[in-house]
């Protein structure tokens, strides 16, 4: 993963990540939704596998279902959040990069998942053929990928390249977005309330772009057979199934 952004998570975006969703238990139940809806469960290993695995949107429901849970994240700070809020369950987590394929090697999962735009931050498309490659030969016969991340090849004009994102009495956070021809530069701007003063705090990092055809080409060059393919919004959402 790309220095510059793990250092903007580290130093900027992990201390508002869980808010800026509106909080965990709304991701978490959402999630809850999405895999009950898709019948998500443990079958044979019970093993699996989150990539970018943050404050645990994903983790948490995973393994309320049942799963052993394997949880990858750069960030100590969303590493952290995830052990305090999972006492009890049957999560594993890992503060690695999730390109450092050996950190979760020879696990056996059933499922692995890599959700809520955690593609786009890898530094380019050949990273993103090498997870999905390493995923494939990784799962079990018949286990699953589940990805989701938000679609920027359509790009936005103007003042439409600013995102407000979530406010409230003390904190307004902002997005920016400056296109490339491959990837796009996102700005991640916060105003924050400091003892009665307002002060700003900006840091940026990048994301690339992954379109909804090279996404399906890399998953049927991977050997997967796909499942499920969604758009909404701009976010991508897909099962595929070895």
């Amino acid at each position: 993963m790309d220095t510059n952004t793990k250092a903007h998570y580290e130093k900027h975006l992990a201390e508002y990540y869980s808010w800026i969703y509106g909080g965990a238990d709304q991701k978490i139940e959402e999630n809850n939704i999405f895999f009950e809806k898709h019948s998500i469960k443990p079958i044979s290993s019970k093993v699996a596998i989150d990539l970018g695995c943050g404050s645990g949107f994903q983790s948490i429901p995973l393994a309320k279902a049942g799963f052993k849970v394997v949880a990858v994240d750069f960030s100590k700070k969303l590493i952290d959040e995830l052990k305090n809020g999972s006492l009890g369950l049957s999560i594993d987590p890992i503060e690695a990069d999730i390109l450092d394929f050996n950190i979760y090697k020879g696990k056996n999962p059933e499922l692995i998942v890599c959700m809520g735009d955690t593609l786009t931050h890898l530094p380019d498309l050949d990273s993103v053929s090498n997870l999905i490659a390493n995923s494939y030969k990784e799962l079990q016969k018949n286990g699953k990928l589940i990805l989701s991340f938000r679609d920027l090849t359509f790009e936005l004009q103007g003042k439409d390249r600013f995102i407000p994102v979530r406010s409230d009495e003390n904190t307004i956070f902002t997005c920016f977005l400056e296109y490339q021809a491959e990837s796009v530069n996102v700005y991640d701007i916060v105003y924050a309330r400091v003892q009665g003063k307002w002060e700003q705090k900006i840091s940026s990092y990048k994301k690339i772009k992954i379109s909804q055809d090279k996404i399906k080409q890399i998953i049927a060059s991977a050997g997967f057979a796909l499942d499920f393919f969604e758009v909404n919004r701009g976010l991508i959402t897909l099962i595929a199934k070895k």
